[in-house]
């Protein structure tokens, strides 16, 4: 059972990973992109409204009319790089509208013709055509364009089909080329011709020949000749007067030094104006040519290359030397004698190029990825006409040499020096640019901050980034024209001023090493229009959020916002993109923190006054320091009284006006009868001589209880509130329930003073007697009251605190506060 639930499993993750693979890309309702997925058949779910339909790199080997019927809208069918061997145009004959059939990089060695009248782009190279597959039908798409063929034989009679046609573009792919008759190629009717030769074969020059006869631009890729230049088939002068190209590209070319000097004659002399080699690799022999049958022909190089031409611009890439012996200065001389306006020498490990002997017409010179040094044209005058320098990717050194040999180059604008080994030593050094400078790169060498010493005082534009500036020095250069400046990619801790930029609008400063960016920056570059300065390690503080602030001020000038601009300290803020970064203004203004500060201390201290004053606290430390100076002195002088002996039961507090209740009811009940107890009252027992406070305290402390007779003449004695107090201290310091509460008369909440919280608390949270005015209630009240009171005087404290917690009886329960 475990096995078949797995091949369930397993079969539907296959179904839907092939479906997934074969349903198609669908950019929108019109494309379908079912290419790179191993198709053996062309899909039939394609949607029928599609326009654009791509099955390349695939593996069909046939094609139905059945699979296109019902495609009537396809304008766009891409079939490349699979393996159909036979085509029948037919296929297509249901899809008027298609303008584009690519099916190159297939086998296809036989077609079968159709008329697609609307056809525009067919592409049918690098197949297995042995003739040219030309077609009789060809003749009439007029509206085709491009077409690409590949043969291994090329016939006159070839191109009669097409002869009429404009094309703009014949691309043709000769693999494993056998036959080319003279002048086949010169019947056709194109602006560009691109050939791809066989890579294994010695090239046909007849091919190159009857090119340049055909059409304005022409590119030929594979030109190799493994045999002895003396078999060459030079080009022949009448050849001169037909050649109609401008443009001529030759790429990959491997040949012996004379054939390429005899092809470079030729094309030198024709209407040729653009010339670009790449991938050149020449063999020997070096200066035959002097000794061989061409010398009539080819004069003398240094002869020919001066003269006035139609040739404009020379570019030679990634050239490559199989001679290892031969004198360099004779290659030197001819490049530097051309008279031609561009010259580009790309990637040919060349190590020197000699100074013009005369007036130079070069305006445009491109050296890059070469090997040369500083010592390149020092001291050359003939220069005077070049405006576009690229030396980048060589091993020049020295900054004063570089500008050294600027000095006389006077309509030169730009020069890139990038990615050399340039330094500047400083002051030492004498820099002489060329006043006509205005662009110069010297990014990606090792210049430090030194490099502001030697510099071109006219410079619009320049770049010095990924270099190892750690700071912009201010009065040492006076750029007043700069108005782009990149320092990326450097060592700058922040932003420079622009005191020796006054004109400055551009500055890039990603890439270094700022943590807060100065908010100087702002004043100091008023006219900076964009400043791009993401990518650096910001420290998110309140410097920070000052320098963001002016530049929201400032309208926003920061390239990149904000996806360029993270936090990269403190570490909890890592990650955090800048306009995500707030802090208040509190937190950021140190002089408003401490106003904030002070302000708020002098709240507390008068909201702490007003409690004092509110709450009588001057009160009640007058009155704690009173009690404990009478402790104190009652310690040294009466070691004998240091243990207290309860005397009485109780200590009375009443206020004088109640006096006679006190006199009338209290201690007559209380004191006489079976069972009396021993009442304190300060009239009769106070100590004489001792102060009043004292005398509270201790017959306080020689009272098991506290009585208060509590009435509105209470709360507004001061006395009563001292021996409130002092009782009240009792009671949290050693522990006990020694108060009891009469209350004589209601209170009103609002009659007791603000000072009396104790009180207050009292009343609130203690129950109490209350003195009723009914006579039948009296005794009850009082057998409460005695209850209340320990009339066993010898027994110990702890024993009567157990025996007599709180007394809670009918209505005396109740809160006085409420």
């Amino acid at each position: 059972m475990g096995s078949l639930t797995s091949i369930y499993v397993f079969a539907c993750v296959f179904t839907l990973t092939l479906w997934n693979n074969i349903h198609p890309t669908v950019e929108n309702e019109f494309i379908a992109n079912y290419s790179s997925l191993l198709l053996t058949d062309v899909p039939k779910n394609i949607p029928l409204h599609t326009h654009v339909l791509d099955l390349s790199h695939n593996r069909i080997s046939e094609l139905s009319i059945s699979e296109f019927i019902s495609l009537s809208d396809l304008q766009v069918l891409n079939l490349s790089h699979n393996l159909i061997t036979e085509l029948d145009f037919n296929v297509f004959i249901f899809n008027q509208d298609l303008e584009y059939l690519d099916l190159s990089h297939n086998n296809i060695w036989k077609v079968c013709c159709q008329m697609l009248a609307c056809l525009r782009h067919l592409d049918l190279s690098f197949n297995n055509f042995t003739v040219l597959p030309i077609c009789q039908e060809f003749g009439t798409m007029f509206h085709l364009e491009y077409l690409g063929l590949s043969a291994m034989m090329i016939r006159r009679s070839d191109f009669r089909h097409i002869t009429h046609l404009q094309l703009n573009t014949l691309f043709l792919t000769l693999e494993k080329f056998s036959l080319y008759e003279p002048q086949s190629l010169t019947a056709l009717n194109t602006k560009s011709l691109h050939i791809v030769f066989s890579a294994n074969q010695n090239f046909n020059f007849s091919l190159l020949y009857d090119g340049m006869s055909t059409s304005e631009n022409l590119k030929i890729v594979n030109i190799k000749y493994t045999l002895s230049y003396k078999d060459f088939p030079s080009p022949s002068l009448k050849l001169l007067k037909k050649i109609k190209t401008t443009a001529l590209m030759l790429d990959t070319v491997d040949l012996e030094w004379p054939i390429i000097l005899q092809i470079f004659l030729l094309i030198w002399y024709s209407p040729v104006e653009n010339l670009t080699v790449r991938n050149l690799t020449f063999r020997g022999p070096i200066g035959v040519l002097t000794a061989y049958k061409f010398v009539p022909f080819l004069s003398s190089l240094e002869q020919v290359i001066s003269l006035d031409v139609s040739m404009k611009a020379l570019t030679l890439e990634q050239v490559r030397n199989k001679v290892y012996y031969f004198n360099q200065e004779i290659l030197y001389r001819d490049f530097s004698e051309m008279n031609i306006a561009n010259l580009t020498i790309y990637d040919a490990y060349m190590p020197h190029m000699l100074c013009p002997e005369r007036a130079s017409s070069f305006q445009y010179l491109n050296f890059s990825r070469n090997a040369l040094t500083d010592e390149l044209f020092q001291n050359c005058s003939t220069l005077a006409d070049l405006k576009l320098l690229i030396l980048k990717r060589n091993k020049f050194e020295s900054l004063s040499k570089v500008s050294s040999m600027t000095r006389h180059m006077k309509s030169l604008r730009y020069l890139d020096m990038s990615s050399n080994l340039l330094r500047n030593d400083g002051a030492e050094e004498h820099c002489q640019w060329t006043e006509s400078l205005m662009e110069l790169d010297l990014s990606s060498n090792q210049l430090t901050e030194s490099v502001f010493g030697c510099l071109p005082v006219n410079v619009n534009k320049l770049d010095l980034q990924n270099n190892q500036i750690a700071s912009v020095p201010q009065g040492i250069a006076e750029l007043k024209s700069l108005k782009e400046l990149n320092l990326a990619s450097n060592r700058l801790a922040d932003l420079p001023g622009c005191g020796g930029f006054s004109a400055l609008e551009f500055l890039n400063m990603e890439m270094n090493s700022i943590l807060t960016p100065s908010a100087d920056f702002f004043e100091s570059c008023q006219r900076v229009r964009e400043l791009e300065a993401g990518h650096n390690p910001f420290k998110c503080s309140c410097e920070l959020q000052a320098f963001m602030r002016l530049e929201r001020q400032s309208g926003g000038k920061l390239c990149g916002w904000p996806e360029a601009y993270v936090c990269e300290y403190p570490e909890d803020l890592r990650g955090t993109q800048l306009k995500d970064f707030h802090l208040t203004e509190l937190a950021c203004n140190t002089a408003l923190l401490l106003v904030t500060a002070l302000l708020l201390t002098l709240v507390l201290v008068g909201v702490v006054a007003f409690l004092c004053i509110y709450l009588d606290v001057p009160w009640y430390v007058r009155m704690l320091w009173q009690w404990t100076q009478t402790k104190r002195r009652a310690w040294h002088e009466c070691p004998e009284e240091r243990e207290t002996v309860l005397q009485f039961h109780a200590f009375i507090s009443y206020s004088e006006r109640d006096s006679v209740w006190v006199k009338n009811e209290l201690i007559p009940n209380l004191e006489k009868g079976e069972g009396s107890v021993q009442l304190c009252q300060h009239e009769r027992n106070f100590v004489p001589g001792k102060s009043i406070v004292e005398n509270i305290i201790n017959c306080i402390d020689k009272s098991y209880k506290s009585i208060f007779v509590l009435s509105p003449n209470f709360v507004q004695s001061e006395w009563c509130h001292y021996e409130l107090y002092f009782a009240h201290h009792k009671l949290f310091s050693e522990n006990c329930n020694s108060l009891i509460l009469i209350l004589l008369e209601p209170i009103p909440p609002y009659i007791i003073p603000a000072r009396y919280h104790k009180l207050k608390a009292l009343m609130a949270k203690r129950t109490y007697l209350e003195w009723p005015k009914e006579r039948s209630k009296r005794a009850l009240f009082w057998a409460n009251l005695r209850a209340a009171i320990n009339i066993n005087l010898p027994k110990s404290f702890e024993a009567n605190e157990e025996e007599n917690d709180v007394i809670s009886t009918g209505s005396i329960t109740q809160p006085l506060i409420k």
